[in-house]
């Protein structure tokens, strides 16, 4: 007898194929057969007219510090989502030292989750995590500011033997089942790093088989030297590559989704294995202080406070981010105005849920936003900055999954946190039709799966790993806005992860049953190996 048997659904097998009426039984944390009638089991639940999907996988995540929460968060599995990767963007919570954990919570404290950066090897913090419990699966990349934080500290040029510092680290947090090497080079101090910094631990990634992540060095102006940079790691490193949060930002830049797409097309011809993902929305998420030129975070939090009080130091840093001929390293000032610009966190909670325009009033909005970066280093904004039509483009390319960029499931925080995942769904496949559900379930499972080597995730057929979204085609989405983000999804109607219900006609059944995902260490359970 079966443990779980799913009912009558109409099964989409994450691979591409048509949807098919069938049964999909489970055994343990195993789909163990999918067709027509297979036998009883413990539990059976009928989803007639329903879609029956592998669990989706989040290839961009910032849940880092999520399991460290109080409570259970199942804002993922909500979704659909069963598998989240993060260490996205070049942060990740180790491997830190105390100087570098301290930079890290003065830089980018709010990615912790209300937790505290703090000094700890890779293998320490996946034991930390895993013994506070995901609520979701979690496979985690190393972060390349992460590593040059604590080999190299804000330094602008890696000191003597930083380089192989940073490799050195880099080795230990794959040997412990890192699931990849991410880059934000629009951030500090990843973007002080060049070409063969980001090779070097490339070819580091490349003994263990594991991927190459990127927020590329611009997603603007500089778009297509930002591409060529990142294949060319891909191809010199002999690494798989994938772009995050594919996009053309900027009203100066709209319409160059064909040259990303066909960048993307061009490389693959040419042997990189390169590939993207994308959130279903025209604004972003970001650190305020993205603003400014990177050169302003030189040296730390404390040097950038210094500038932002400083008159002539302020004006240098916006004569720079103002100048058209400093493409790259102008920081996102150039690509967004004021009204564009809405704070999401802030210390002062009376700036949060209004736009650097809205609280600039008659003031000079640069002067403005040096004063709320010294008020708080930490604060986010969500800032508009996509075209409709370049986001269906990108969307309708085959080599582009979903990916939400998510932030932290608390207060005014991207939609994105909340819906991703249910607004593609509802809106861009039921209602737009950029792309069919055989397609669609594609983009949100395997493609990713393949990508980062999670092997017996992301399909649904005897011998997967038994993580299951089940669905209502007619309803699922999210209304959730920018003023009113944690809205629950609709239409994600069960969920189940390595066999376990863990959404129950649309309820979270409460616990912690998430699994962290070591590359190369099989999978474990409840803190012991699954032996297979």
């Amino acid at each position: 007898m079966y443990d779980l048997k799913l009912c009558g659904g109409t099964v989409h097998d994450g691979l591409g194929s048509r949807g098919v009426r069938a049964d999909v039984a489970v055994t343990g944390d195993r789909v163990v057969a999918v067709g027509r009638g297979p036998g009883p089991a413990r539990r059976e639940i009928d989803v007639a007219g329903l879609v029956v999907a592998p669990g989706f996988i989040d290839p961009h995540s910032h849940s880092d510090m999520v399991p460290m929460m109080s409570e259970p968060q199942p804002f993922k599995l909500f979704q659909g989502v069963t598998t989240e990767i993060a260490g996205n963007c070049g942060y990740s919570p180790a491997p830190m030292d105390d100087a570098a954990a301290r930079e890290a919570r003065a830089l980018f404290g709010d990615l912790a989750a209300g937790a505290a950066y703090r000094a700890r090897s890779f293998v320490a913090y996946l034991d930390d995590i895993e013994a506070a419990g995901p609520t979701n699966h979690m496979a985690v990349l190393v972060g390349h500011h992460t590593l040059r934080l604590t080999a190299n500290g804000m330094h602008r040029r890696p000191t003597p033997g930083a380089l192989e510092a940073m490799c050195t680290l880099a080795d230990e947090a794959f040997a412990a089942g890192a699931a990849g090497l991410s880059s934000g080079l629009i951030y500090t101090p990843g973007a002080y790093a060049d070409v063969e910094e980001l090779v070097a631990l490339g070819k580091v990634a490349h003994r263990w088989g594991r991927p190459y992540a990127t927020h590329m060095r611009d997603e603007s102006d500089a778009l297509e030297d930002a591409l060529d940079e990142a294949i060319e790691i891909g191809r010199r490193a002999r690494i798989p590559v994938q772009i995050s949060h594919c996009k053309a930002a900027g009203r100066p830049n709209h319409g160059k989704s064909a040259v990303l797409l066909e960048k993307l097309r061009a490389a693959r011809v040419a042997g990189v294995d390169v590939r993207g993902d994308q959130y279903p929305y025209l604004a972003g998420g970001t650190m305020l202080h993205a603003l400014l030129p990177p050169e302003a975070l030189a040296g730390g939090a404390e040097a950038l406070l210094a500038r932002m009080t400083d008159p002539a130091e302020r004006a240098r840093l916006r004569a720079r981010a103002e100048d058209p001929a400093q493409a790259v390293a102008a920081g996102l000032w150039r690509q967004v105005s004021p009204a564009d610009v809405l704070i999401n966190r802030h210390r002062d909670a009376r700036t949060v849920g209004r736009t650097l325009a809205g609280i600039s009033g008659a003031d000079d909005a640069w002067e403005v936003l040096c004063s709320l970066i010294t008020a708080d280093v930490n604060a986010m904004i969500v800032p508009t900055m996509m075209a409709e039509s370049d986001l269906r483009a990108i969307m309708a390319d085959p080599l582009v999954g979903i990916g939400s960029d998510n932030g932290m499931p608390t207060g005014l925080d991207h939609p994105r946190t909340w819906g991703c995942f249910p607004r593609f769904l509802g809106r861009y496949v039921r209602e737009e039709k950029v792309v069919d559900w055989p397609e669609a379930v594609r983009k949100a499972t395997s493609a990713t799966a393949a990508q980062f080597g999670l092997a017996g995730r992301g399909w649904v057929g005897p011998g997967a790993i038994a993580d299951l979204c089940v669905l209502d085609p007619e309803t699922v989405g999210h209304e959730g806005t920018y003023a009113v983000p944690d809205v629950r999804p609709t239409g994600i109607l069960y969920v189940v992860l390595a066999g376990e219900v863990v959404v129950d006609c649309g309820e979270f059944t409460g616990g912690r049953r998430g699994r962290v995902l070591r590359a190369g260490h099989g999978e474990r359970a409840a803190g012991k190996a699954v032996a297979r």
